[in-house]
C-alpha cells in the first residue's frame, strides 16, 4: 500500500474544504435553527402588532390619443409617473378639502401600470371610508387633468393645422389674382406661366382640403379620449386576513432567518478554523482517532451502543496500560467529564490487578472532589502525585487546555491518551497541544474523539507513526530459520523508529510553527 508523508499530505491538502465547511455547519445546526425560529416569530409578530394600514383600490382606464397595439407600455408608465406628481395630489386634496400637503399625501398612495391602458390606484387613509374617499378624489383628478392635457394637446394641433390652411389660402388668393381672366388659349406667349399658376392653384386647393380634414380630424379624436378615460373599477376597502397575512411575514421571517443563520455559521467556521472531522484532528495532532463516544447518552435506542463503545475502549485502554511499564495519562480538551468517566472505568477495569490510584490533575480538582460512591477507585490530586506508592499502578488525568503547566503533565504520565472534542479547540492549539508534548517527551499513543460527526467518514489513522500508536504494540516480529528477525521486518521497524511523530505543524515550517505558539 502506498503511504504518503506529513508533508505531502499538507501540500496536497485543498485550500478550502468544503466537506469540512458543511459538516461544521451542521454541527452548529443550534444557531441557525434559533435565527430560522426567531425569524419566523419575528415574522409573526409584524403581522400582528404592525397591521397595514386601512387602503381603498381604484382602477382607471386611460385612452390615448397615440394608442398603437405595439406599445411597450410607455405611455402607461407615463400615467404612472404622472399620478406621483405634486400637481394630481393638489387636486386631489382640493376636493377633498383637505389641508395635508402634497408632499406628504403623495406617500399614501401608489399607481402600478395593469395593461397598456388600465392604471391601478391604491391609497391608504385613516378609515376604510377615508381611504375610499382618497382613492375616488385621486382617480378623478387624474382624470380630468388627463382630459384636460388631451383636449390641449388636440386644441394646440387643430389650431395649428387651422393657420396652416390660412396661410396657404392667403397664397391661392394671391395665385387667383395673378391667373385673373387669362387662359393658356387666350395668351398663346405666356401660356407655360398661366399653366404654371393653374398648377399652383390646385396643388394649394388639395393641401387646404387635407389641412381642413387633419384639424376636423384633431377635434374629432378629443372626444374619444374623454369618453375613453374613466373608472372601471370604483374605489373599494380592501380586506385583510390576519391569519394569512401571519403566515406570509412568517415563512418569510423563517426564510431570512434561516439564510442569515446558514451565513453566520458559515462565516463562523472559516473564521475560527475549529477542525471537526476526524481526519484533520488526527492530522494535526500527529496521532491516531482509536475511539469514539457521544457527548451525551442520546436517545434510549443509542445507549446500548454507547454503553458497547465505552467497554470497548476501557478494554483496550486496560491492556495498553497493562503490558506498559509506564503511567498512561488521560489528557482533556473540551470534556472534563467524558474524560472523569473513562479514567475512572479504566481504574476500576484494572483494581482487580492491583490497587490503582487515580491523580487529579484537571483544574480545580473536579475530580478528587467529588462524592465518592461504592466501588470506586481511590483519588488524589496532583499536588499529592509524589506521595503515591510504587507499588500501587497510577492513572493520571489532566488538562491540555490554554493555560495548561506542561511541565507538569510530565509528572501525571509519560504516556498520554488525549481526549479530545470535536470542534472545540482551533488548528493553531492543536499544533500547540502537539508540539509541547513532544516537547515534553510524552507520545500520544491515541486519540479519543468526544461527540464526532455521525456523517464523518474520513480516516483518522495515521499510518506513519507505527511506534506510537496503540496497533504498533500488537506487532510480533517475524522470526527466520536461523532464529534472526527478517531482513523486511527489521527495515520496518528501524523505519519507525527513525521517523518520529510529526503532526501538520511539523511539516509547515518555523513560521507556522510560530504561529501556532
Amino acid at each position: 500500500m502506498t503511504t504518503s508523508t506529513p508533508s505531502e499530505s499538507s501540500t496536497a491538502a485543498p485550500l478550502f474544504d468544503l466537506q469540512a465547511l458543511v459538516v461544521a455547519v451542521r454541527r452548529r445546526r443550534r444557531l441557525w435553527s434559533a435565527m430560522a425560529l426567531l425569524g419566523l416569530v419575528i415574522g409573526a409578530a409584524v403581522a400582528v402588532l404592525l397591521p397595514p394600514p386601512p387602503s381603498a383600490v381604484t382602477k382607471v382606464l386611460v385612452a390615448h390619443a397615440e394608442d398603437q397595439p405595439n406599445d411597450t407600455g410607455t405611455l402607461i408608465r407615463t400615467d404612472v409617473e404622472l399620478l406621483g406628481t405634486t400637481r394630481i395630489a393638489e387636486l386631489a386634496l382640493r376636493s377633498l378639502k383637505s389641508p395635508e400637503k402634497p408632499e406628504d399625501f403623495m406617500k399614501d398612495y401608489r399607481g402600478t401600470g395593469l395593461t397598456n391602458n388600465l392604471l391601478q390606484i391604491e391609497v391608504t387613509g385613516d378609515s376604510d371610508a377615508d381611504a375610499e374617499a382618497r382613492a375616488k378624489a385621486l382617480a378623478d383628478a387624474f382624470v380630468a387633468d388627463h382630459v384636460r392635457r388631451m383636449q390641449e394637446a388636440a386644441k394646440a394641433e387643430s389650431q395649428a393645422l387651422l393657420d396652416q390652411r390660412d396661410r396657404m389660402r392667403d397664397e391661392l388668393a394671391q395665385v387667383n389674382a395673378a391667373i385673373g381672366d387669362r387662359s393658356p388659349e387666350s395668351d398663346p406667349e405666356a401660356s407655360a406661366a398661366i399653366e404654371s399658376l393653374f398648377a399652383r392653384r390646385a396643388e394649394l386647393n388639395s393641401r387646404i382640403a387635407d389641412f381642413d380634414q387633419r384639424a376636423a380630424d384633431a377635434r374629432t379624436g378629443t372626444p374619444k379620449v374623454v369618453a375613453g378615460t374613466q373608472i372601471v373599477d370604483a374605489p373599494r376597502a380592501l380586506r385583510h386576513s390576519l391569519p394569512k397575512s401571519a403566515a406570509t411575514n412568517a415563512a418569510i421571517g423563517l426564510v431570512l432567518g434561516l439564510v442569515l443563520g446558514l451565513g453566520l455559521a458559515a462565516v463562523g467556521t472559516v473564521v475560527a478554523d475549529r477542525p471537526v472531522l476526524r481526519r484533520d484532528i488526527a492530522a494535526n495532532l500527529g496521532a491516531s482517532v482509536i475511539a469514539e463516544l457521544p457527548r451525551r447518552s442520546g436517545r434510549l435506542w443509542r445507549r446500548r451502543r454507547t454503553r458497547a463503545t465505552r467497554e470497548r475502549l476501557t478494554a483496550t485502554l486496560a491492556r495498553t496500560v497493562r503490558g506498559s511499564a509506564e503511567p498512561v495519562s488521560l489528557l482533556e480538551l473540551g470534556s472534563a467529564r467524558g474524560t472523569s468517566a473513562i479514567a475512572l472505568a479504566l481504574a476500576k477495569a484494572l483494581a482487580a490487578d492491583g490497587p490503582v490510584v487515580v491523580v487529579d490533575g484537571l483544574p480545580g480538582t473536579q475530580l478528587a472532589h467529588r462524592r465518592p460512591k461504592p466501588g470506586d477507585p481511590t483519588v488524589v490530586p496532583g499536588e499529592r502525585a509524589a506521595a503515591v506508592s510504587h507499588d500501587e499502578r497510577r492513572i493520571g488525568v489532566g488538562s491540555v487546555a490554554p493555560g495548561t503547566p506542561w511541565t507538569d503533565l510530565q509528572y501525571l504520565g509519560t504516556q498520554t491518551v488525549l481526549v479530545v472534542r470535536a470542534g472545540h479547540a482551533s488548528a493553531a492549539w492543536l499544533h500547540t497541544v502537539a508540539r509541547q508534548l513532544a516537547d515534553q517527551s510524552i507520545p500520544v499513543i491515541g486519540v479519543v474523539l468526544i461527540d464526532p460527526d455521525p456523517r464523518d467518514r474520513t480516516d483518522g489513522t495515521l499510518w506513519d507513526g507505527l511506534h506510537t500508536a496503540l496497533r504498533g504494540r500488537s506487532e510480533i516480529p517475524v522470526r527466520q530459520h536461523g532464529g534472526g528477525t527478517s531482513h523486511a521486518v527489521q527495515a520496518v521497524g528501524e523505519g519507525a523508529r527513525r521517523t518520529e511523530r510529526q503532526p501538520v505543524w511539523a511539516a509547515r515550517g518555523p513560521d507556522n510553527d510560530q504561529e501556532a505558539r
